[in-house]
């Protein structure tokens, strides 16, 4: 069984998880041009190795980020927002 460390309640089996995407700098929507925007919204590196990523414990609602190698499907760290890395 494939295990997930959540920053407050431990090693849990990985379907107690959701994935929802890559830690990204939004730019400000006030004063970024069109195709910046565009270019936020629509684009990703889909390129494999490390990588911050927001995941959920579903049971508990605990919103953490996973620091993870996408190339060897392996998690690194995780850590709640706003903590240290």
């Amino acid at each position: 069984m494939k295990l997930m460390n959540c920053p407050v309640n431990g090693l849990r089996p990985v379907s107690e998880f959701a994935y929802w995407g890559e830690v990204r700098k939004a730019p400000d929507p006030a004063t970024c041009s069109d195709d910046e925007w565009a270019d936020y919204v629509f684009n990703r590196n889909g390129s494999p190795g490390v990588k911050q990523e927001w995941w959920c414990h579903t049971p508990s609602n605990t919103w953490f980020i996973a620091e993870r190698d996408t190339e060897k499907d392996r998690v690194i760290a995780t850590r709640l927002p706003g903590g240290d890395a």
